[in-house]
């Protein structure tokens, strides 16, 4: 997504508004492509980490129910967000598909008791949604803030790993004080990669 008018400087809803669209455009066929491709480079992470922090798709983000099921099958424990007010977020453990609800914002959760939000600093990887990743790491999300208030309670060492389409990880992106940055990007075609190395 180099789109020459689109930098640093660009503000931030502009560029939501143009993932966004272009994420409308995809088709079923290609978004199965790409939602296979991540399922099985989760699955090979999730091996090497007992606990996982991850997000149930909605819309057209990346990733699918099979993504949970296959870190599950893993061996990890699946951590799902709960959203209900403003603050970090509250997590549910993953048992299923049947078990998911609906939720605030459109989303869907567990239906298992609320954790706490510091339950996430057990968890080694930590699988964040995006609408763009920058090489630094800088996320651009949907402008609530959930995560910025979450992602200072996930342990040090803990891989934090923004999936986006391939389109969506771009050189620079707009940035304020608040923003938490990741440590890698998943993409379905580039896989796993290390951010914030340059």
């Amino acid at each position: 997504m180099n789109v020459p008018e689109f930098s640093e400087n660009t503000p931030k809803d502009r560029w939501r508004a143009h993932v966004l669209a272009e994420r409308r455009l995809l088709d079923d066929a290609q978004r199965a492509v790409e939602s296979s491709a991540l399922c099985h480079v989760v699955a090979e992470l999730a091996a090497e980490h007992p606990s996982v922090a991850a997000y149930v798709p909605v819309g057209r983000e990346p990733g699918s129910f099979q993504m949970l099921d296959a870190m599950a099958a893993a061996g990890s424990t699946v951590l799902l967000p709960s959203a209900h007010e403003p603050g970090p977020l509250r997590w549910v453990v993953y048992s299923g598909s049947e078990s998911l609800v609906a939720a605030p914002f459109g989303l869907r959760e567990p239906s298992g008791p609320i954790l706490d939000p510091d339950a996430v600093a057990a968890c080694s990887l930590v699988l964040i949604p995006a609408l763009a990743v920058d090489r630094r790491g800088v996320r651009l999300g949907r402008g609530a803030g959930f995560y910025d208030r979450t992602l200072d309670l996930c342990g040090p060492d803990a891989m934090l790993v923004a999936v986006v389409r391939d389109s969506e990880l771009v050189d620079r992106l707009p940035d304020e004080p608040h923003d938490r940055k990741v440590t890698h990007v998943l993409t379905p075609r580039g896989g796993l990669v290390r951010l914030g190395t340059e």
